[in-house]
């Protein structure tokens, strides 16, 4: 029920993409809701009004939804019109509509399915963003792929530890200290 209000909340809507879900999703409950309308309507022997009108709330979202399914594809929305022909425009229509979207971005905008899915992932703690690119990387990476953004510094060598262990110690110019360090590779002042 989610997707098919979400279509009525892009009334009017032509630009981006829509998924395969959104798009079946409200073609299913328009069918349910207008089937059982129509037999609401046969058992009280009216004309049908109250179908009419519930066609006519829902023509413009409908095509809006038809619209940006298409773009989903990488095409224009202009192929709408393709299925105004007879039997071979349906068909055709159909197996777009049936299509599996453009994966990554196109020229209508990012996959829908990409940005649900990014969102799950990072909730979930998979992923993580990096913040230097802003690309999907694993959670445990070390180095984004991207754009070679290190995640965590590298381990410092011995030396670089005694030299900066020397340096955070409050040492008087001319005073001196030993530093041992163990078989353990654990550092001591004498």
């Amino acid at each position: 029920m989610n997707w098919y209000l979400e279509v009525l909340k892009k009334y009017a809507v032509f630009s981006g993409r829509a998924r395969r879900k959104e798009y079946w999703m409200f073609f299913l409950f328009n069918f349910i809701i207008a089937s059982v309308l129509g037999v609401i309507e046969r058992s009280v022997g009216s004309i049908g009004v109250i179908g009419m009108l519930y066609s006519l709330a829902v023509f413009i979202p409908g095509i809006a939804v038809s619209v940006r399914r298409l773009h989903d594809t990488n095409r224009s929305g202009w192929w709408l019109f393709f299925s105004l022909i007879p039997l071979i425009g349906w068909i055709v229509f159909l197996l777009y509509m049936v299509e599996d979207g453009n994966l990554g971005q196109n020229q209508y905008g990012t996959n829908p399915k990409e940005a649900t899915t990014e969102k799950n992932k990072i909730e979930s703690g998979e992923m993580k963003k990096c913040p230097e690119c802003a690309e999907l990387v694993r959670k445990e990476a070390r180095i984004c792929r991207f754009c070679n953004y290190e995640f965590y510094p590298k381990p410092l060598t011995q030396e670089q530890e005694i030299e900066e262990f020397t340096h955070k110690q409050v040492l008087k110019p001319n005073q001196k200290k030993n530093i041992n360090i163990d078989e353990d590779e654990e550092i001591y002042l004498a």
